[in-house]
């Protein structure tokens, strides 16, 4: 099936069939949706490649995600936000191609292959492990990017669009959270990265607050996964209540899984939750309101932000957007259960 099959069948031009199925505000509503509906009667698809050669536009933006994506731990949270850029993206007919900073076998530049070879029309980065190269590929190629989730590099904040969560308020959460449940002997599982610092910012502000002591000997660093908390973070409960005193009662965990992993070892230890030790998380994953004791989190708002990231590159890929740009931190909030 062919535009001059259509056009035959609906009794009008090949231009007029062309610009019906490309949208065009030339053709009458009625008139384009006749011909989508022959179109779509006789399974004809737009050729995209030829469409995109003629417009100079190929409808789709790449999103990069950090090497790290693959690692169990993190990718619950990442499959997360996709889904939320997904939905977005297809609501304006955009594709989405996930890929990440540089080749995973040999080492060179994905951004700049993607910007160079024209394949993609924007960028949204959720990485901000970008190369001062990178940045000016974009720029030399015209390509609109806008960081997600994570801050751009310090050297590139003031002059490119990003759309985070505010991690040092979430941080104050969920230290007020442990206070106000009474509990004093307090422990911060983290890792790496400037998210979680700021996390860690915004926990031991809450700390400060209340008058409570906190130092670095308050944090465990580990890798975010269902096993730390399994382990190393539960030895540290455990060993904290063999000396004077009596122990650690109320931990943070920033993510999910590093909570569960801790609640489940919990209660094998005999350790009970809450009564023994309050626990809180960070992410709000699904899998969180379905353990025993459900999880108390800090929820992260992935689909106001993927929204405004979104439609921010839609408006910098239009020619309608500010030149100013947007700098966005969204406030989290704090999701009581039973932990």
């Amino acid at each position: 099936m062919t535009i001059k099959d259509i056009a035959r069948l609906a009794g009008v031009s090949h231009s007029t069939v062309s610009r019906s199925l490309n949208d065009s505000p030339l053709i009458p509503p009625e008139t384009r949706e006749r011909i989508k509906a022959i179109a779509r009667s006789k399974g004809y698809e737009v050729n995209a490649i030829a469409r995109s050669l003629s417009r100079g536009k190929t409808s789709c933006i790449a999103l990069i995600y950090p090497e790290y994506f693959e690692l169990p731990s993190i990718r619950i949270f990442f499959v997360s936000l996709l889904s939320h850029i997904q939905h977005v993206f297809e609501r304006e007919m955009i594709d989405i191609m996930v890929s990440f900073p540089k080749n995973l076998h040999s080492g060179a530049s994905s951004i700049q292959k993607l910007a160079r070879e024209r394949k993609i029309d924007g960028m949204l980065i959720v990485n901000n492990e970008i190369d001062a190269d990178d940045f000016l590929c974009l720029e030399e190629a015209r390509i609109p990017f806008v960081f997600l989730h994570k801050h751009p590099p310090e050297a590139d904040v003031a002059k490119v669009d990003f759309f985070c969560t505010d991690h040092a308020a979430g941080g104050r959460l969920a230290g007020e959270r442990l206070l106000a449940l009474g509990r004093r002997r307090l422990l911060c599982v983290s890792a790496i990265g400037e998210e979680f610092d700021a996390r860690t910012e915004g926990f031991a502000s809450a700390l400060s607050t209340a008058g409570i002591g906190f130092d670095t000997s308050s944090i465990l660093y580990g890798d975010c996964s269902f096993d730390f908390g399994l382990e190393v973070a539960l030895r540290r409960v455990i060993d904290s209540r063999k000396g004077p005193g009596q122990g650690i009662d109320g931990v943070f965990c920033q993510t999910d899984l590093m909570a569960l992993g801790l609640i489940q070892g919990l209660g094998k230890a005999g350790i009970r939750v809450p009564e023994d030790v309050s626990v809180v998380g960070y992410d709000d994953i699904e899998l969180g309101s379905y353990f025993s004791p459900s999880l108390s989190t800090v929820h992260q708002p992935l689909g106001e932000i993927a929204a405004l990231a979104c439609e921010r590159l839609i408006e910098l890929l239009s020619g309608k957007g500010a030149a100013q740009p947007e700098h966005r931190l969204i406030a989290p909030s704090l999701v009581v259960r039973e932990s």
